[in-house]
């Protein structure tokens, strides 16, 4: 996965509490066995006015005007300014494939469903715990100025706004490395790839039964 150093980015405020893993990505798009895929399809049925069906061409379908990712002075953001409880629901992990595939790189919100925080971790995503008050004002400065941007140093755990106010926030010491080097499970394990081939390899000479295979 992508490393997370510093990101300034322009935000998009979804002003909703309890925002559920199906409406992230309703469970119809969950049949693919890709991992890819899935940016068109986040908040379908927020973000469109019919229902959405797997292998659809998205381009022809009709917009909902009034969603916020819809709306000119948000395209590109890549900054998600949230409610209380974001990603409460069911625990797939598309939910932040889908966040990410459409271009997010963080998540702010006042609280977030714990299956959901450790699965944005897991695939990239910064998941940023702010107080409700902050979260508050942030929403306000985001609708009150267009091209309203963030920018979020990860090392320093700091939320800089424009102004030059800045919000800290936590982070565990383990997960912050993870992010900052851009390693995700496989990443951590490969690491120690050559101490895996030299046992193997003893594996092999000591054991070579192992390595026998049946012929029926």
């Amino acid at each position: 996965m992508d490393k997370f150093t510093v990101h300034k980015g322009l935000v998009a405020p979804l002003d909703r509490e309890n925002v559920d893993t199906d409406a992230i990505i309703p469970k119809q798009f969950l049949k693919s066995i890709k991992r890819t895929g899935f940016g068109p399809n986040l908040f379908d049925e927020w973000r469109y006015l019919d229902v959405g069906q797997p292998g659809q061409d998205n381009s022809r379908r009709p917009l909902n005007p009034d969603f916020v990712l819809n709306q000119p002075r948000y395209q590109g953001a890549s900054i998600l300014l949230a409610r209380r409880n974001f990603g409460c629901g069911s625990s797939r992990e598309h939910a932040p494939w889908a966040l990410t595939q459409y271009g997010f790189r963080a998540v702010i919100a006042p609280s977030f469903a714990d299956i959901f925080f450790n699965n944005c971790y897991k695939n990239g995503l910064l998941p940023v715990s702010l107080t409700e008050a902050q979260v508050e004002q942030l929403f306000d400065e985001t609708n009150a100025f267009n091209g309203y941007q963030l920018t979020i140093d990860l090392d320093k755990q700091v939320v800089m706004t424009p102004s030059g106010t800045g919000f800290a926030f936590d982070i565990a010491p383990f997960r912050k490395y993870c992010m900052l080097n851009g390693f995700d499970d496989i990443a951590l394990t490969l690491r120690h790839a050559d101490k895996i081939k030299a046992f193997e390899a003893e594996r092999v000479a000591k054991m070579p039964w192992l390595n026998n295979r049946l012929v029926g």
